[in-house]
């Protein structure tokens, strides 16, 4: 039976014709039409014959063109629509930005290792070997068509004020994917659950999702950063097993599995950043003995040994020296000015300024952090940057002068050469 229809259907048009023929003859005979009164009709017709014949021609060509091609518009999403071939998606949503996300997804299943390292460098100061190394491991995690556990579960740790978190936000960003920042320092009780993964039935905040079960059904390809993971409860802990390792999490109020499988965990800790930082100077040449070593020293420090034996990897970062120390003082003196609705011209932060950061970062050795970067960097410059803007200024120049005092010498609106306003703050 299933062999007869495919027959049936390619005969169609031969038994359409037989049924032509036979309807023309019954025609005929209901009619009383003589063979001779239907041979004077088709004499008459004869102008017509050529003109009929062409038309048919064409028709069955164009028929015969359309149905070859039948198959390949339906793939596509084409339809004939008031006569006119036209694309479903063009009239129902917008199909540009569709192949856009597309052509996106499937950018991140191939992407470019050396290119994603080199701009994650021109961001994150003084950690090249993590970048190129947290960009080898991205392309070979996310090329697996088949995966039971989220991309990666990376852990990044070192000391605090090296770019651990801001290397998650720029991964975020080259990958175009979203981000879920979670502070854990506000997880350390062991009802902080709740807040991730959802209430259950019956209790205060069951009618709405978890922080992170809600995200990650909006935004299942999300990048989720843990910060300071060591201060997290163990109750939390154990919550987020199952997501490492299953590849899924349960929302509480109702019982529903969300995936983790296209997700990407970051952890950052600032523990054992003296023992770590020795075992990367020691071993960066045996990734496997430093790995082992690394999660040893992790785990006398109080790490959870049941998510050190799901990590995938553990990112050593370095403490900013030297010229990496005066890199992130300009970019965040940068910002600042950007803050304050101004810019700073090409070369406009004097070398001295960048020295005295440098030489407070120095003196609080290992106790420094970005905090204190940023706080020394605002103590210098926030008031003389307030006097420019009052002035109507929009593009600065910092410079500290022989007495100490940090002026702020603003380029005139309708000049660069910079005579017009000084703003001076005094230390």
């Amino acid at each position: 039976m299933k062999g007869l229809l495919p027959a049936l259907n390619r005969l169609m048009p031969l038994m359409m014709v037989i049924f032509l023929v036979l309807a023309s003859i019954q025609i005929a005979l209901s009619l009383h039409l003589s063979l001779h009164s239907i041979t004077h009709v088709l004499q008459w017709c004869a102008p017509a014959w050529p003109i009929l014949a062409v038309s048919g021609i064409i028709l069955t060509v164009a028929g015969l063109l359309f149905e070859t091609r039948a198959e390949k518009l339906a793939r596509k999403g084409l339809l004939r629509r008031r006569g006119f071939i036209m694309d479903v998606l063009a009239r129902l949503t917008n199909r540009a930005a569709l192949e856009e996300m597309m052509a996106r997804e499937q950018r991140e299943t191939t992407i470019d290792a050396e290119e994603l390292a080199a701009n994650l460098r021109a961001r994150v100061i003084g950690q090249d070997q993590v970048c190129e190394d947290v960009a080898a491991q991205l392309r070979r995690r996310l090329a697996l068509q088949v995966r039971g556990k989220p991309v990666g579960i990376f852990l990044l740790a070192g000391p605090p004020g090296t770019g651990k978190t801001y290397l998650a936000k720029q991964l975020a960003r080259q990958l175009e994917r979203p981000l879920l920042h979670f502070d854990m320092t506000q997880m350390s009780s062991p009802h902080a659950a709740t807040q991730l993964f959802g209430s259950p039935k019956g209790y205060v905040g069951s009618d709405t999702y978890g922080k992170l079960t809600g995200g990650l059904k909006e935004k299942p390809d999300a990048v989720v950063l843990l910060d300071e993971i060591e201060k997290a409860h163990p109750d939390v802990f154990k919550k987020f097993l199952t997501a490492w390792n299953d590849g899924h999490i349960t929302e509480a109020s109702t019982g529903q599995q969300i995936s983790t499988v296209r997700a990407i965990f970051v952890l950052t800790s600032n523990i054992a950043t003296d023992a770590l930082t020795e075992i990367a100077d020691r071993l960066h040449d045996d990734p496997d003995r430093m790995r082992a070593e690394s999660v040893e020293a992790l785990r006398q420090a109080g790490f959870a040994p049941e998510v050190l034996n799901r990590l995938d990897r553990i990112f050593i970062f370095r403490p900013l020296q030297g010229l990496d120390i005066a890199r992130v003082a300009a970019l965040e003196i940068e910002t600042m000015i950007e803050s304050y609705g101004l810019k700073v011209e090409t070369g406009g932060i004097d070398a001295t300024l960048l020295m005295d950061v440098m030489r407070r970062q120095s003196r609080m050795e290992d106790a420094a952090s970005a905090r204190d970067l940023v706080r020394s960097i605002e103590d210098m410059i926030s008031e003389s940057l307030i006097v420019a803007r009052q002035q109507g200024a929009n593009m600065v120049r910092l410079v500290k002068e022989d007495d100490g005092a940090v002026v702020a010498k603003v380029a005139d609106n309708r000049t660069d050469e910079g005579d017009g306003i000084h703003a001076r703050l005094i230390p």
